[in-house]
């Protein structure tokens, strides 16, 4: 039995299937290779802090934990002054300023009610704390050193004990700790690699003064930067590293992140450049390091999958930039753009992408890995029921790799049909079969239909929305061969559930 990606099934009831190219994929039910963690759902990204104040970040995010499963959230400039946790008068506390965790509190609050825990970056400069004014983005985060390390050290110990306080130590220990957003880039610190270190070393002997238990890191730069050279300073110094966290994109220059240019596509930079860091980490004095990519991005359904499946090896964490779409650099003057799918699991308006619907399928699959020959991961779940995922990988290039900073967007691929072999399967077993691609659990389609207004009314909003979500399954029952025929287009993904 096949299902159709292109046309509809009436469609292809009155006509024979196109000749396709045929891949087959061999799935063993019967063979358990070992845990299958669910590194993908560890963590998503967000714009900055106050960003989660509005209901409609609170929406997405709800929705995120609840349907795909995500557990934690990072964002930039908890201690952005627009937090004002430094206020700019008062003669209490480090470097003579006071402190009002109101704002801090209304934000922290809020993740936590959404289900996901905070992964807690420690950025940007109060301007109070500062040694100069140059800053990042429409939210103008301050991105110099501290005029004093003493006093930047005084505060964000206040600023640990104040949570523990509020939220309990038994909570604030499931949280990390990262200390500042991409340091080896001009934009985001003013100051040296040496200063970023001498930071690092004030930020998390303040978080273990409060509470020596505390998980720290970093150095959360772009392109795999300065890992080997962080390490080595925080051996020299002893100072603890719980996590090593990066960053990378697709379209990130390789010169930058191997020390040559071309040597892998952008569908195979992710897991070259994972093992690369992984090697790093395990030469180094910080071998039980746990390595997390505090950023990564695609919004193409299979090469997410294709993703994750490459940096599984070597991976405690992934954090897929970003929840919504509302991002650091502007707020666009669009819902959809032809071309350009954008950042986030959902657009503005709270509408969901095929990347939220991916994350949703992913989040099926089970704890357990089961052998896999081909585009696909197959896992078993706690009750027994067994769920596939298969995909159809096309190139999606793009100049920087990263979806929402490009205006054309092109997919080079063709249409397959996979021949799911499934051993171990019984003839007559029920199999549901769900889709994410561009047409279908996408808002495009019915986004074009409507005009493609880019200010949609409540009743056309209403319409998309619906029209995004998760399509139901089809149902098949497996045939004595135990096969399945499914076709999937250029960037699409199936899930196949067994029960």
């Amino acid at each position: 039995m096949a299902a159709t990606s292109a046309l509809s099934e009436a469609a292809w009831a009155k006509a024979p299937l196109p000749p396709l190219p045929i891949e087959t994929v061999d799935v063993d039910l019967t063979a358990d290779v070992g845990a299958l963690a669910h590194i993908w759902s560890e963590c998503v990204g967000s714009d900055r802090a106050g960003l989660t104040m509005r209901e409609e970040w609170r929406i997405d995010a709800k929705r995120a934990y609840k349907e795909a499963g995500i557990k934690r959230v990072r964002f930039h400039g908890i201690f952005n002054d627009d937090e004002m946790a430094v206020r700019p008068k008062g003669a209490i506390g480090a470097a003579g300023q006071s402190f009002n965790f109101q704002n801090v509190d209304t934000v922290y609050d809020g993740v936590l009610e959404t289900g996901m825990k905070p992964f807690v970056e420690l950025s940007f400069m109060p301007s109070k704390l500062a040694s100069g004014t140059a800053n990042f983005g429409t939210y103008r985060g301050n991105i110099t050193p501290p005029a004093s390390l003493d006093d930047w050290k005084a505060f964000v110990a206040l600023f640990v004990r104040h949570l523990i306080d509020r939220y309990g130590a038994a909570e604030v220990r499931q949280w990390y700790f990262e200390v500042w957003n991409e340091p080896d880039l001009g934009f985001f610190w003013s100051g040296t690699q040496q200063q970023y270190f001498e930071l690092y070393k004030a930020s998390v002997e303040a978080v273990r003064s409060v509470d020596p238990s505390l998980k720290v890191g970093g150095p959360a730069t772009s392109k795999v930067q300065w890992i080997p050279e962080f390490l080595a300073y925080c051996a020299q110094n002893s100072l603890p590293v719980d996590f090593v966290s990066t960053h990378l994109y697709a379209g990130d220059n390789q010169v930058k992140v191997f020390g040559e240019a071309g040597r892998y596509t952008q569908n195979e930079i992710y897991a070259a450049a994972m093992k690369q860091v992984s090697d790093q980490i395990a030469a180094s004095a910080y071998k039980n390091a746990e390595l997390w990519l505090g950023e990564w991005s695609s919004d193409s359904p299979a090469m997410i999958a294709h993703i994750i499946k490459g940096c599984m090896p070597y991976l405690k964490g992934m954090s897929y930039w970003q929840v919504s779409k509302f991002e650091e650099v502007l707020v666009p003057n669009f819902i959809f753009k032809e071309g350009d799918n954008a950042w986030g699991l959902f657009s503005a308006r709270n509408v969901a992408r095929p990347t939220f619907n991916t994350f949703k399928l992913l989040n099926r699959l089970g704890t357990r890995r089961l052998k896999a020959e081909g585009p696909a991961l197959a896992s078993r779940r706690a009750g027994g029921e067994s769920a596939v995922m298969v995909w159809n990988l096309a190139d999606a290039p793009q100049a920087s790799g990263i979806p929402g900073a490009n205006s054309v967007r092109k997919v080079v691929g063709e249409a397959k049909r996979y021949r799911v072999r499934l051993k171990g399967a019984k003839s007559g077993q029920t199999v549901k079969v769900s889709y994410v691609d561009m047409e279908r659990g996408s808002p495009y389609p019915a986004w074009r239909a409507l005009g493609s207004p880019q200010y949609p009314t409540r009743e056309q909003l209403a319409k998309i929305r619906a029209a995004a979500e998760l399509p139901a399954p089809h149902v098949l029952k497996l045939s004595a061969t135990r096969e399945l025929v499914i076709d999937l287009p250029p960037e699409g993904v199936a899930l196949l559930e067994l029960t």
